[in-house]
């Protein structure tokens, strides 16, 4: 049994989207997955399942959302232990400053981090700062000077649609919760 963390995209943002976090776990639950718990209701869900493909884990869980809540997006599913190698390996400068915006930005699969990155562009080391490790895109900048960061317009990209994005505080509570 392996336990895994996914990561739902647009989820119960602005009213939109909606899916009740105690239906969805309850789903869940019913379709094999098992310790099912979330965390806040943007979408975190923690589970063991005996499954080892991603790709079989993702359908699964974008099955569920359109079937059940009529939502269709994106969900990255990561193992707990790849968000815990992750978390060791974030740089020194992330989430330090509180001054600053600090997002961990989650690449769903079969896309790959370093072409996510590549996409957006070269960050503005002048406002902001990034380091790529595995699946995730380690990202900070100061409040002040947000607007003119390059990873603050990722969403008038293409790579938009590849990522999901968790705040350094929801990271670092996964990581607790899994620990």
């Amino acid at each position: 049994m392996t336990q895994y963390i996914a990561l739902i995209r647009g989820i119960n943002v602005g009213g939109k989207n909606a899916v009740s976090m105690t239906r969805l776990k309850e789903t869940l639950s019913n379709n094999g997955f098992e310790n099912v718990s979330s965390y806040i209701n943007s979408g975190n869900i923690i589970f063991d399942s005996e499954e080892t493909d991603l790709t079989k884990l993702v359908a699964t869980f974008e099955n569920i959302l359109f079937s059940k809540f009529a939502v269709t997006t994106r969900v990255a599913v990561l193992s707990v232990k790849e968000i815990h190698d992750s978390w060791k390996h974030a740089p020194k400068w992330w989430g330090q400053d509180s001054n600053s915006k600090h997002n961990a930005i989650f690449v769903i699969a079969p896309a790959d981090a370093q072409e996510v990155a590549a996409g957006v562009g070269d960050a503005k080391p002048e406002y902001e700062n990034i380091d790529v490790y595995n699946h995730v895109i380690f990202w900070s900048a100061p409040l002040d000077t947000f607007s003119r960061t390059r990873w603050s317009r990722i969403v008038s990209t293409s790579e938009y649609n590849k990522i999901t994005i968790r705040n350094f505080n929801t990271t670092k509570k996964l990581v607790d919760l899994t620990t």
